[in-house]
């Protein structure tokens, strides 16, 4: 099974859950033929020398993924295209960052390998979901066809931070998300979601598709608590000079459910707290340097 992980931009939150993702799988590295990390922040990933392959992507690769649209997202496909033409013959597990390996790899391996496909978990059909972008989306595709496809009622839309794609058929796989998404920004369609329903129409038409939840937390809904507890485990593995096994190791220790991976707050709470920030500002407000002489 080989890993396919995009991390772009100098944020380090996001390259630091790309390292502890990595390490949660590292766990298992006999079972893994390949981890590669596409970026454009190479040196974040020094300390994982030995156990990643890191693809560089420059401004002229960037351009072609993005292909004749300039649609952003189509770079994840290509992406997987790359990894799938670099290593004929193994499952790919593309990831975001903000996930973990949580369930049993055996189980996720031994279902890859007999044709079943990934992806994080089902938002139901495109043709009942709620959303103004998602009511919009059905009213521009609905019995249409795109890459050779047409779309009906039970097509449905699934989250793509994860998406695992078995090896047997998985090359034609990815060339039909790749015609769909191409065809869905050919014929103007709003863009937000394109290459996730790409994805998703695809591996429902190639394989049996079931949810990775199971076996992978992701946590894009509480993005800020489990950054506060990666960066205290990343923080500890700095000061004590942990080797990259010893981070593994210490991993054995870490509680994976300590943090809920799904946590959903209304809109009136952000507004309230927003609200208090504008009418309780800070009393006093110094900087280093600032303080009056004594």
């Amino acid at each position: 099974m080989n890993l396919l992980y995009l991390v772009f931009g100098d944020a380090v939150r996001n390259h630091f859950q790309a390292q502890f993702s990595i390490l949660s799988f590292l766990r298992h590295r006999a079972g893994l033929s390949g981890i590669t990390v596409v970026t454009d922040a190479p040196d974040f990933y020094r300390h994982l020398t030995d156990h990643v392959t890191v693809l560089p992507v420059d401004a002229a690769t960037l351009r072609e993924w993005k292909g004749e649209f300039d649609f952003f997202w189509r770079v994840k496909i290509k992406a997987l295209e790359y990894v799938a033409g670099r290593s004929p013959g193994q499952a790919i597990l593309y990831l975001d960052t903000d996930t973990f390996l949580h369930g049993s790899f055996a189980a996720l391996q031994q279902a890859l390998a007999v044709g079943t496909a990934f992806m994080h978990e089902p938002e139901g059909a495109l043709s009942v979901l709620g959303s103004k972008t998602e009511k919009l989306m059905w009213r521009q595709t609905g019995g249409q066809t795109f890459g050779g496809v047409k779309l009906h009622e039970r097509h449905a839309m699934w989250n793509a931070g994860v998406v695992g794609i078995p090896a047997v058929g998985g090359p034609a796989a990815i060339a039909l998300a790749l015609a769909i998404c191409d065809d869905l920004s050919r014929q103007g369609v709003t863009p937000r979601l394109i290459e996730q329903f790409a994805l998703s129409v695809a591996l429902q038409e190639q394989f049996e598709l079931r949810a990775a939840r199971p076996y992978i937390g992701h946590y894009w809904s509480n993005k800020d608590e489990w950054n506060d507890a990666i960066s205290l485990f990343l923080l500890e593995s700095s000061l004590k000079a942990r080797t990259v096994d010893e981070e593994v190791a210490a991993l054995a220790d870490f509680n994976f459910r300590a943090v809920p991976v799904k946590k959903m707050l209304k809109n009136t709470r952000w507004r309230l707290v927003h609200l208090v920030d504008r009418l309780f500002p800070p009393r006093e407000t110094v900087y280093a340097g600032d303080e009056p002489a004594t």
